[in-house]
């Protein structure tokens, strides 16, 4: 087997892997809410933990890759992750899982920043678009482990077992694939951040990922809820895995669609399936309404981060790993106000209402997606 498919199929298992870790935690914080007493607000500010972090940790992670071949954090930060998940489960506090999400969505920050590095590194070395098809993975990895959860609920199994064994896995699985990630990746130019006037084109690009943000962060942290309290679905993780799913599904297919039908119009199409899917939750909080609206809102979502990473790629005034870090700071922005806003809102009035915000962010993709290419041919 050539090297290059080598280091692609290691790739994928990291993206594989992060999706499983993630969707692991994201769908027990209904059993964690439970576990500590946590009305709405609450968890919405336990919740704020995880975007300050990567907040703070995207320079360390900018520094990183600029600094050393991109395999070391990555593989480094993805054990640090695993492990957390055991310390998830063994927290029986508010403030002691307030410190070990902390340090989980630190180490997945820089983990996240050096994997999607060196998948633009090696996108460029083929002739056809796969980035979706990574995402798509770590889409798949996530409906596993949403999968593996409903399972283990349905079972009564708790969540120390279930973890515990997440973690695990991940680890002696991604150890087993370290030997084939990218060598010798590090950039030479344009490591430094210019400071002063924004560059346009990574700034409508960030804008863009922070709507993808607010819709998919805040679905992947109140999708259970939603659907144990308004659709009073006993199995919680239902819509969970619908919106995952279709994210997968859809991230397997979207390098052909783009290739199809272009990156605007996949952009507009995305803002439209999120509105749509959201609109139908809202107004039909029942499990057959609520479960197409769910995969709609999946589907549309899908798309909108590997498009914009691959982008990204193409600035001609940071290298990859930079423009990524810069790009990801909207994101985490808009994890930093989705999920918690979805919190105060929901105690403010109610959960079904709160949802309006994933709609009206969703929508905003068309008029920054516009902008963007508008810009874009003026460059050319």
């Amino acid at each position: 087997m050539q090297l290059i498919n080598k280091q692609r199929i290691s790739l994928s298992v990291y993206f594989f892997l992060a999706g499983f870790n993630f969707s692991s935690w994201a769908s027990r914080i209904p059993t964690i809410k439970n576990a500590l007493d946590l009305n709405e607000a609450e968890l919405g500010s336990v919740l704020l933990t995880m975007p300050v972090s990567s907040l703070i940790g995207l320079p360390l992670s900018g520094w990183l890759v600029s600094k050393l071949e991109t395999r070391i954090p990555l593989s480094v930060a993805f054990l640090i992750n695993s492990v957390c998940l055991l310390f998830i489960a063994l927290a029986n506090s508010v403030f002691a899982l307030v410190v070990t999400l902390f340090l989980f969505s630190l180490s997945m920050r820089i983990f996240n920043i050096a994997v999607n590095t060196q998948a633009i590194t090696l996108q460029k070395q083929y002739d056809r678009k796969i980035n979706g098809s990574f995402h798509g993975l770590w889409s798949t990895g996530g409906i596993v482990g949403v999968a593996f959860t409903t399972l283990l609920v349905s079972l009564n199994v708790g969540m120390l077992p279930h973890l515990l064994t997440v973690s695990i896995i991940t680890v002696l699985t991604g150890l087993a694939s370290y030997r084939f990630l990218l060598r010798n990746d590090r950039s030479t130019s344009g490591n430094k951040l210019a400071f002063g006037k924004p560059d346009p084109y990574i700034l409508y690009l960030g804008l863009l990922v922070f709507f993808a943000a607010v819709c998919e962060g805040g679905m992947f942290d109140w999708s259970g809820i939603y659907f144990q309290q308004v659709v009073n679905e006993e199995v919680f993780t239902a819509g969970y895995l619908t919106f995952m799913s279709f994210m997968a599904f859809s991230r397997f297919v979207s390098d052909r669609i783009v290739d199809r039908i272009g990156m605007a119009t996949t952009y507009m199409l995305s803002a439209l399936l999120i509105f749509s899917g959201i609109t139908i939750s809202i107004i039909f909080p029942s499990f057959w309404p609520a479960m197409i609206g769910f995969s709609l809102v999946g589907f549309g979502t899908a798309s909108v981060i590997p498009m914009t990473y691959t982008l990204a790629g193409a600035s001609q005034k940071y290298s990859p790993g930079i423009a990524i870090s810069i790009i990801a700071t909207f994101g985490i922005v808009g994890m930093l106000i989705g999920p918690p806003m979805i919190g105060f809102l929901a105690h403010a009035f109610n959960l079904k209402v709160s949802f309006v915000a994933f709609a009206l962010a969703g929508i905003m993709l068309i008029p920054i997606s516009k902008l963007f290419f508008r810009l874009q041919q003026s460059y050319a």
